[in-house]
């Protein structure tokens, strides 16, 4: 280091990396050594510190920027180059900037309090030190992506968070509910990644064909300091057809990472993982790198009013969608994902409508929201036995008064009420729509649809969410005091499915995983093997009674309760966050955002309305607990209510097409790539050498006169050649 403080960025990603480190070469010896109860307390220490020195240094870096002027507020730090040939050079740098900054404190700050919560959580875990090897690996490429200077390093860290994301959700891997699902994340993800890999050979395309002369590029094309110059953004808006394919593409790379629609399928599936998993992958960090794309390449975006337009209107269909699920699921981490998928939309429209400081805004608030919604629902499934399904629910809040508590703020902060945190960041997108202070005139029109289906989903969010936390928390009776004998199942979620024995998942193996509905990726006889297993039940029963969690994980949700009811305020007050992000504007821009509610619209009374409409809709129905047709008799639920419970057949829909389409596409590949084409072109050349070698074979006569006659032919013919060439030269008359 030579004295730069921002050098110590390198710490901030070095600790998470010898975090796993430790915990992937000395985990196991030092719990076998230590004994399992003293082994665990040491590892899990040693996993949480790491994270919380990276927060403790991200704050320090966050007050050194500070201080600078706002146009030096982006530090760019190398350590080696780490390609350097002719045509291409990358070096391994990272960039200290607001954008960067802003997501390395949710990333160490939440994560670190996931850290701690899953202490505890998975405290009677046997593959304790595994589980934390992958934690802290997931950390540090999250940091990778989000640090890097150039697109080459923000791709090693969105594959890396992708197998992390893999390992995590399928970490209980003897269970083929787990896997499948590790399995269905990580394929949907390299359906996305295709659109981001070819979106940089497109870019490299653009800025190398202006030559060696364009900015400094000197090969380094896929660098932020190239990609955002003034040079290049003028590039971008001379080749409007091409940067829209660019931007488009990039999309379909933040599509499969942040679960919009079409590729939102793998996220539902992903709570079969442990529940600190569901709440560091799906709600704080790895979902929301879609989110960070967008805004770290926004310029080619703006300069692209047609992408703006699809990025807006996907992200208000995939938040109406998601919502509409919502309504069906009865797993209560299965609600949780839905929601954020729909959470997810809402950071879309407000990227398509121009307002990318609302979409981080929104990132923000809804990792302290939804990660304390994550832990929160953790903590009851924790206290009732492991049982997920709010059906069996009911007047929790005597027997769960901290996690009660700090579920309620969580509650009212998604729904939308003010002054918790997701009413701040839910106006300002909705603003954004509504008022289309930001968008380019050609997608201000689409920006307003989509702001007006934003406004609609509030009220939905709202009136699911009330669902979630009534039958959970309040109701007229203890529904888990009336479990049914018979449970006749449900499309997405069945309390008495085949788990895992305690040894085999520390206690915690009792999580549902969902249905088996469809063999993704795995053989009918091994679905068929599993399905041989005998059902274990839940130890939830009528005698049983809900206890509190220790405070490794109590702990965690006050705090983010905590930021859940003022962050929000803090960061809007005096428009904070917008002006730390994009002080000068954005790039193509010229004016400044416009101060206060869009003209002639009642921006504050209809994001309040919505809300408030949603939570007296939902206690309206929910009031008196469940009703009977969302209850144990399946033909009692209206025919939306079973069309939502299965994703509107999408799901279904799309493995089916896609086994179907992979079936076709595999046939042509063997006959017609394969066969007809590899082998031919093989199988041809092999015939060609054989002729060839049959006809040179009649030369070959064993006749030394032969051999001499040829020779002399040659020589004749080379001498012939050679006086010509001499004399078309003029060296000869």
């Amino acid at each position: 280091m030579n004295g730069n403080p921002f050098d110590l960025i390198w710490y901030v990603l070095g600790l998470p990396l010898a975090g796993f480190l430790v915990q992937a070469l000395f985990g196991g010896a030092v719990i076998r050594a230590l004994g399992p109860a003293a082994g665990r307390r040491v590892m899990g220490a040693l996993a949480v510190l790491p994270i919380v020195a990276a927060f403790g240094l991200g704050v320090s870096l966050v007050y050194n920027l500070i201080q600078l002027d706002p146009s030096s507020r982006n530090q760019v730090v190398t350590l080696f180059d780490w390609i350097r040939i002719p045509s291409l050079w990358v070096p391994f740098e990272l960039r200290v900037d607001p954008l960067s900054m802003t997501m390395v404190l949710i990333i160490t700050g939440v994560g670190a309090l996931i850290h701690l919560y899953a202490t505890g959580y998975m405290a009677e875990e046997s593959d304790y030190a595994r589980f934390f090897t992958y934690l802290n690996l997931f950390i540090a490429f999250m940091l990778i992506l989000v640090l890097g200077n150039n697109l080459l390093m923000l791709f090693i860290g969105w594959e890396g968070v992708g197998l992390c994301s893999y390992l995590l959700i399928g970490f209980w891997y003897k269970d083929l509910a787990n896997s499948r699902a590790g399995n269905k994340a990580f394929i949907v993800n390299r359906i996305g990644d295709v659109g981001l890999v070819i979106a940089m050979f497109l870019l490299v395309s653009l800025i190398a064909s202006q030559g060696p002369s364009f900015v400094f590029s000197e090969g380094r094309f896929l660098s932020y300091d190239v990609l955002l110059s003034q040079s290049a953004i003028n590039l971008y808006v001379a080749n409007p057809l091409l940067t829209t394919v660019i931007a488009l593409c990039l999309f379909v790379g933040a599509c499969g990472k942040s679960a919009q629609f079409p590729l939102y399928l793998w996220l539902p599936d992903a709570m079969a993982g442990p529940t600190p998993v569901s709440a560091l992958i799906h709600a704080a960090t790895m979902v929301t790198a879609g989110v960070f794309l967008l805004n770290r390449l926004h310029p080619i975006f703006e300069a692209s009013p047609v992408a703006g337009a699809v990025v807006a209107m996907i992200g208000a269909f995939t938040a109406a969608f998601a919502a509409l699920i919502a309504f069906g699921q009865t797993d209560i981490k299965k609600v949780l994902a839905y929601s954020t998928v729909s959470q997810l939309g809402f950071m879309f429209i407000a990227c398509g409508a121009g307002a990318y400081w609302a979409g981080m805004f929104h990132v923000t608030t809804h990792a302290f929201f939804k990660a304390l919604l994550f832990l929160g629902a953790g903590a009851v499934i924790h206290a009732m036995a492991h049982e997920q399904d709010m059906r069996r629910y009911g007047k929790l809040l005597k027997y769960l008064p901290i996690t009660g508590a700090t579920m309620l703020v969580g509650w009212v902060a998604i729904a939308g009420v003010p002054p918790f945190a997701g009413f701040w960041s839910k106006e300002a997108i909705l603003g954004a729509g509504l008022g289309n202070h930001y968008a380019e005139a050609a997608n201000q029109n689409w920006g307003m649809v989509a702001g007006w289906i934003g406004l609609g989903v509030a009220a939905l969010t709202a009136m699911y969410m009330t669902r979630l936390t009534w039958l959970t928390f309040f109701g007229p009776k203890e529904q888990w005091r009336e479990i049914p004998l018979v449970d006749n199942g449900h499309g997405h979620d069945h309390a008495h499915a085949a788990h895992h024995d305690h040894a085999g998942h520390g206690g915690h193996a009792h999580e549902d995983h969902g249905p088996d509905e469809h063999n993704f990726f795995y053989t009918d006889a091994e679905v068929a093997a599993r399905a041989e297993v005998p059902a274990h039940h839940h130890e939830l029963d009528q005698t049983h009674t809900p206890h509190e969690v220790p405070i490794s994980m109590w702990f965690p949700l006050v705090v983010l309760a905590i930021l859940s009811l003022g962050g929000g305020y803090v960061l809007y007050n005096g428009h904070l966050f917008e002006h730390w992000l994009y002080p000068d504007g954005l790039a193509l821009l010229s004016k400044e955002a416009v101060e206060g509610h869009p003209a002639g619209i009642p921006l504050l009374q209809l994001s309040i309305g919505a809300a408030l409409l949603g939570i007296i809709a939902g206690l309206a129905v929910y009031w008196r607990g469940l009703p009977a047709k969302e209850g144990w008799d399946l033909s009692r639920w209206s025919p939306f209510r079973r069309a939502a419970a299965n994703q509107f057949g999408y799901d279904r829909a799309m493995v089916e097409a896609g086994v179907d389409g992979g079936g076709f596409l595999a046939n042509f590949a063997w006959k017609g790539i394969d066969v007809l084409f590899i082998d031919g072109i093989v199988n041809g050349l092999a015939a060609a050498a054989a002729r060839l070698g049959g006809l040179l074979r009649t030369f070959q006569t064993g006749y030394v006169r032969s051999y001499a006659l040829v020779t002399l032919v040659g020589v004749v013919a080379l001498l012939g050649y050679l006086l010509i060439v001499a004399q078309r030269a003029g060296a000869m008359p």
